[in-house]
């Protein structure tokens, strides 16, 4: 990616995504999770202040060196053991049937193939396992979604690969997963083209 996608990018995602007008949407995605789970998307690891007790251990796919780097301070300090497990949630090195629960946060809109890194979740997750999701994606309204395809290009370039107007719920449809619960709404305080979310759960089908 170059230098400012190795080491720019990672740290305005971790000053973007850890404002705390977040926080709501992380301690409501992770309730739930369980026993041993695979978080794709980790980053700088902003969610470990939100794993519930449940919680066993955290294999952690993170690509960027640099937000693996900014998130050793939290993950010294959780009381749930991480693990850096992979590089690509496309190809995840991991065992079949093997997690309990999944998390991604803010992850798919940048993924390049974000059905195949699903695929991989799904493969990984033990049947009965499920999948905890938190994504901003295509708005419901029309007038957002314009704005939404006109910003992407830059967002793009700006953000990482980062896009707006992904559609979050078939995303995980198509790649196996039937949605059990959802919640799709504005992020309060975030501009309607960055905060039209996407929050449920999903068990392979």
């Amino acid at each position: 990616m170059g230098f400012y996608g190795d080491h720019v990018v990672p740290r305005i995602i971790n000053f973007a995504c850890g404002m705390k007008m977040g926080d709501p949407q992380r301690r409501r995605v992770c309730a739930g999770l369980t026993g041993d789970v695979v978080e794709i998307g980790f980053g700088s690891g902003l969610n470990i202040p939100f794993y519930p007790a449940s919680v066993n251990s955290v294999a952690a796919i993170e690509p960027a060196d640099v937000a693996w780097k900014l998130a050793q301070k939290r993950v010294q300090s959780s009381p749930v053991p991480i693990r850096r497990s992979g590089l690509d949630g496309q190809s995840l090195p991991l065992d079949d049937d093997r997690f309990d629960s999944a998390l991604t946060t803010w992850t798919l809109c940048t993924i390049p193939d974000p059905v195949t890194a699903l695929r991989e979740v799904r493969r990984v997750l033990k049947p009965g396992g499920r999948l905890h999701f938190v994504e901003h994606g295509l708005a419901p309204d029309e007038n957002v979604q314009r704005w939404q395809h006109r910003l992407n290009p830059m967002q793009q370039r700006l953000f990482g690969g980062c896009n707006l107007n992904r559609q979050i719920v078939s995303l995980v449809q198509e790649a196996g997963f039937s949605v059990d619960e959802l919640d799709q709404f504005y992020e309060n305080g975030a501009p309607k083209a960055l905060g039209a979310l996407s929050l449920g759960t999903a068990v392979a089908r």
